[in-house]
């Protein structure tokens, strides 16, 4: 393995989860964050993502990959948009049956994965168009950088493209240690998922076009839902305003 290949993994491996971990204490520490705190963290992401996914492309087009072998591929096109149009519409369906349970029963504000979500997720139509370009830009980078460059990188290795599957989902699992055990073992079985069928199909397309799909129905409806509830179970103050209320509120 070369040596460049080597740092790239132990970044994905051990830095990254740290650093995002913290950071997402951090935001779980404070009592609320403003709009500014919200475009800031988007706009960090995304640059963050695309300075990761050029350094990638970089250093395997000094080795000589080409695009192909990285997923950037489109040979079975019609394999690819069928396999891109199921994937989608069952991300879709399960994320929209998993808000639906979830916004059916009474959150808590203590678990870190609901006071992320109020905090982070976009509250207004200039929120929502941002947030917008950051999951466009974690689908792809994201999906270039596990799907595309670790599998590859380990399948290389290995000369197993079964290890190479494992190994992806392992480290993209990794990257969401901050959603605690529950979460690091969802997002495994769904590296296991894009990875196989990035395998399969030879492309990225599927696993990018699913992932966005996943993130921006969540990132959209989850927050409404929440709010929604939040509301429901707890009552108004003495002078009859929503405690849960902000001005640049989810439902506006």
């Amino acid at each position: 393995m070369h040596w460049d290949f080597a740092i790239i993994l132990i970044v994905l491996a051990v830095a990254v989860p740290v650093l995002g971990r913290r950071r997402v204490q951090q935001l779980v520490a404070l009592p609320d964050t403003k709009k500014s705190d919200r475009l800031s963290l988007y706009a960090s992401t995304i640059a963050f993502q695309w300075l990761a996914a050029g350094i990638v492309l970089w250093r395997t087009r000094s080795h000589g990959i080409r695009p192909p072998q990285l997923g950037l591929a489109l040979a079975q096109r019609n394999l690819i948009i069928t396999t891109s149009v199921v994937l989608c519409t069952l991300f879709l369906l399960n994320q929209l049956l998993s808000i639906k349970k979830l916004s059916s029963q009474p959150f808590d504000l203590n678990s870190t994965v609901a006071n992320l979500a109020l905090k982070i997720f976009p509250r207004d139509a200039v929120e929502r168009l941002a947030f917008f370009a950051l999951v466009a830009t974690v689908a792809v980078c994201e999906e270039f950088i596990y799907r595309g460059f670790v599998q590859r990188v380990f399948e290389n290795w290995s000369r197993s493209t079964l290890i190479g599957v494992f190994a992806s989902a392992a480290l993209f699992a990794l990257a969401h240690l901050y959603q605690g055990r529950r979460g690091v073992v969802s997002t495994f079985a769904v590296g296991i998922l894009f990875s196989g069928v990035r395998a399969w199909t030879g492309s990225l397309i599927p696993s990018i076009t699913a992932h966005f799909v996943a993130d921006i129905t969540v990132g959209l409806l989850l927050p409404i839902k929440m709010r929604s509830a939040l509301r429901a179970q707890t009552p108004p103050n003495q002078s009859g305003s929503d405690p849960l209320a902000a001005p640049d509120d989810l439902t506006r």
